[in-house]
C-alpha cells in the first residue's frame, strides 16, 4: 500500500529543505511505501530551486509548478490529482502539523476501523474518536 503526502509550498525558503527531510525520515508502518508530492505554488524566494534540486535527489518526490499563483486550496486539488497512493495526507511545508504522527494517524485506516481520519492541532490526546464514513452520511440522513 501507498502513502501520498500532498505538501503544497509557497514562499517557505528557509523551512523546506528541513520539513522535507522530516517527512521523508518519518518511520512509517512497515505495510506502507511512499510519495511525497509536492505542488510549488510559483514561490518567489527560491523555494522552487531548492525543491528541484531536492527531487532530483529522492525518487520519493513528485514535484510540479504552477505557472501562476492560484493559492494552497489549488496547489492541494493539484496534488490530490497526481497522487497514486492509497491514503493521502496533506502536510504544510511550515511543519504546522508533525510527520511523527503519521502513523498515529494512519492506523485506523489501516486497521480498517476508519474511512477517514482528521487531525486538528486543536485538539488534546491521542485520539478523540473513529468516525466511520457512512456512519456519518446516514446519521445526517436521519
Amino acid at each position: 500500500m501507498k502513502l501520498s503526502i500532498l505538501m503544497p509550498v509557497y514562499n517557505e525558503r528557509a523551512v523546506v529543505e528541513s520539513c522535507i527531510s522530516q517527512v521523508l525520515s518519518t518511520a512509517l508502518p512497515e505495510e506502507l511505501e511512499r510519495e511525497l508530492i509536492i505542488v510549488d505554488d510559483r514561490s518567489s524566494d527560491g523555494s522552487g530551486e531548492i525543491l528541484e534540486r531536492l527531487a532530483a535527489e529522492r525518487c520519493e518526490i513528485r514535484l510540479f509548478r504552477h505557472d501562476v499563483n492560484r493559492g494552497k486550496g489549488a496547489a492541494i486539488r493539484t496534488a490530490v490529482q497526481k497522487a497514486t497512493g492509497d491514503f493521502a495526507l496533506i502536510q504544510d511545508a511550515d511543519l504546522e502539523y508533525d510527520p511523527s504522527e503519521y502513523p498515529l494517524l494512519l492506523r485506523p485506516l489501516l486497521d480498517g476501523r476508519a474511512d477517514a481520519v482528521f487531525g486538528s492541532r486543536y485538539l488534546a490526546g491521542e485520539q478523540t474518536r473513529v468516525l466511520l464514513f457512512w456512519h456519518s452520511v446516514v446519521n445526517k440522513a436521519l
